[in-house]
C-alpha cells in the first residue's frame, strides 16, 4: 500500500528546521484533540448497546485509522518512513490504545462499583492524553525519524 502525502514532501506552514518540532507538536495536538473528542462521542453512543470494553475497542478502531493517516500526510509530511514501519506503527497504535483503554476501564471498575458512562469516558480521556504523549515521541523519533542522509541534505 502506498501512502500519498498532503504536501510535496514539506510540512505545512513550516518555518524551517528549527521550528519543525513545534510544527509537529501543533499538528499532533490538533489531530489528537479532534480524534479524542470523536472517540469520546463514539464511546458514549456505543457504550449502552455494546458495554464499555467493546465500545472502547470500536471507537479506537474507527478513530485510529484516520488519526494515523493524518499524521502521515500532514504532521510528519516532510519525513519519510518505510512501509513496514508504518504498518507496524498502525498495529502497535491500535494494540496499545486497545490494551491500555481496557486496563483503564478494568481499573475503574475496581475503584468504582458502578461507574457511569461519563466516569468511564473521563478515565479514557485522561488515559488518551498520557498515551498521546508517548505516541508522539514514538512517531517523531522512531517511525518518522530523520535518516542520516536526510539530515546531511537539510
Amino acid at each position: 500500500m502506498t501512502t500519498t502525502r498532503w504536501t510535496s514532501g514539506r510540512p505545512l506552514f513550516s518555518a524551517g528546521r528549527h521550528h519543525e518540532l513545534g510544527g509537529h507538536a501543533a499538528w499532533y495536538l490538533l489531530a489528537g484533540g479532534i480524534t479524542t473528542g470523536l472517540q469520546a462521542v463514539l464511546f458514549l453512543v456505543l457504550q449502552p448497546q455494546l458495554g464499555a470494553q467493546w465500545a472502547n475497542l470500536v471507537a479506537i478502531a474507527l478513530t485510529t485509522v484516520g488519526n494515523t493517516e493524518f499524521h502521515r500526510r500532514v504532521t510528519f509530511a516532510g519525513r519519510s518512513s518505510r512501509a513496514g514501519k508504518r504498518h507496524l506503527q498502525d498495529l502497535a497504535t491500535f494494540a496499545f490504545y486497545a490494551g491500555y483503554g481496557s486496563l483503564v476501564l478494568a481499573g475503574l471498575d475496581e475503584l468504582v462499583t458502578h461507574p457511569t458512562a461519563w466516569e468511564q469516558t473521563s478515565a479514557l480521556l485522561a488515559a488518551s492524553f498520557v498515551g498521546g504523549v508517548v505516541r508522539f515521541a514514538v512517531l517523531r523519533w522512531w517511525v518518522f525519524a530523520r535518516r542520516h542522509a536526510e539530515q546531511a541534505g537539510s
